[in-house]
């Protein structure tokens, strides 16, 4: 469970001028949900994720994860809760290391920071069976540089080492604005199925509104640090992506 009590953020630029990314806002993201966050540029979306994940710190208010308030917390100490995932594929891999030397370094995110990249016959074996649910045949790449796949192959690489540590929380900002429609579907039901077989608590922040109607149990429109709508239930099921944009009107 993920309580977010009465957070705000504000950003100060020129002197004497501020801009108000978040207001003050109370909401709460189920264990296991899957959130889709919808909104025009500027609204917060990805404010909310960054106070979070702990790359920004709120102005008030406080967040919990499973009873414990994480909002002193900085990011790396947040991580044994969640991981991300960036609108750019070549955030969050090294593409001068292997496939299977990035695995080894996700796998020690929430472990100790001596940066030993060890893998031993039963970790390769390990991740080859966690990639292997992908089915690209990537587990066949282990040995290759990160930085030689493709944007796609990359981001799907992403979504599994997310989830190698066991983590419970997935952050993810527009995972597929830098990929064509093809391979953006494909990753798309790619996190769905990884977010249901892990029991995730996932939040999408998208642009792309024919995702917040098929991915997900819950809708939020974001306006201007403030939300609008906040649809689950029988409601989500019926909601059509006209009925989305009709909230940008």
């Amino acid at each position: 469970m993920i309580r977010l009590n009465g957070i705000s953020k504000t950003f100060h630029q020129h002197p004497g001028e501020t801009v108000t990314a978040l207001k003050p806002l109370d909401i709460a993201f189920s264990t296991g949900s899957f959130s889709v966050i919808v909104g025009a540029n500027g609204s917060g979306k990805s404010t909310l994720l960054n106070l979070l994940a702990g790359s920004l710190k709120t102005d008030s208010g406080n967040i919990v994860f499973d009873g414990t308030d994480v909002t002193g917390l900085r990011e790396e100490k947040r991580c044994r809760w969640v991981s991300r995932i960036f609108q750019n594929p070549l955030t969050g891999t090294a593409p001068e290391l292997s496939v299977l030397e990035n695995f080894r370094l996700a796998s020690l995110r929430t472990r100790s920071k001596k940066l030993i990249i060890g893998t031993n016959r039963a970790f390769r074996k390990k991740v080859q069976e966690k990639i292997s649910f992908l089915g690209l045949g990537l587990e066949n790449k282990l040995d290759q540089n990160m930085g030689s796949l493709s944007g796609g192959q990359r981001q799907a690489l992403t979504l599994v080492m997310a989830v190698m540590d066991e983590c419970r929380i997935l952050l993810m900002d527009e995972p597929t604005a830098a990929l064509d429609p093809k391979t953006a579907g494909i990753l798309m039901n790619m996190a769905d199925k990884i977010i249901r077989e892990f029991h995730l608590t996932a939040i999408l922040v998208t642009h792309h509104l024919n995702d917040a109607v098929k991915f997900g149990n819950r809708t939020i429109h974001l306006r201007e640090g403030e939300i609008q709508k906040d649809i689950s239930g029988k409601l989500r099921e019926a909601l059509t992506t006209a009925e989305i944009y009709s909230w940008f009107a």
